[in-house]
């Protein structure tokens, strides 16, 4: 656990928060929200589309086969490690053709993924072929993994903070269908 909490710490302190706070103002006005991840770091933005839409957000997870076409204005969240998952690197190309905006979390600032991105979320985690653990102890891409996941938890309750909303009026979005 100490391993893991440490190693948090150091991306909280490596994030820069202002990209961050740029990327929460794209979400704010944007008609749509789409998240694209693969394996865990599509988990984790599954995780992150459902807190937007409680925010009262339209949210999409791409793929999913209720998932509308992206357009101008609408947001992509797009995760990948190494900035160069062709299906993540794809999905932000075609977005940034239709005219929206395209959210990258990566670990590589010069990766393909974050060359397409309008806004560049830098995750200083360690990339998921770091065999040698220099970066961190933890196996493959679960640093980055954790991080998609915390990280986009401090955007939502950021976002959910300044906009006065009661916990109560996000309940009323809560699935009820469980």
């Amino acid at each position: 656990m100490k391993i893991i909490t440490g190693e948090a710490e150091r991306v909280r302190k490596g994030v820069h928060s202002a990209a961050w706070a740029r990327a929460g103002a794209l979400l704010l006005k944007a008609p749509a929200v789409f998240t694209i991840g693969t394996g865990r770091s599509g988990l984790a933005l599954q995780m992150a589309a459902m807190r937007f839409m409680h925010l009262g957000l339209s949210t999409h997870v791409v793929g999913e086969t209720t998932a509308p076409a992206i357009g101008p204005g609408d947001v992509l969240v797009a995760a990948s490690g190494s900035g160069s998952t062709s299906r993540v690197v794809r999905a932000a190309e075609v977005a940034r053709d239709q005219g929206a905006n395209v959210l990258a979390l990566t670990t590589a600032a010069d990766s393909a993924l974050a060359k397409t991105a309008t806004e560049v979320l830098l995750i200083p985690a360690a990339a998921k072929q770091d065999f040698d653990g220099k970066a961190s102890e933890q196996y493959a891409g679960s640093m980055f993994e954790q991080s998609v996941l915390i990280l986009t938890d401090a955007l939502f309750h950021t976002l959910w903070k300044s906009s006065d909303t009661q916990a109560r009026e996000l309940w009323r979005l809560h699935a009820n269908l469980e």
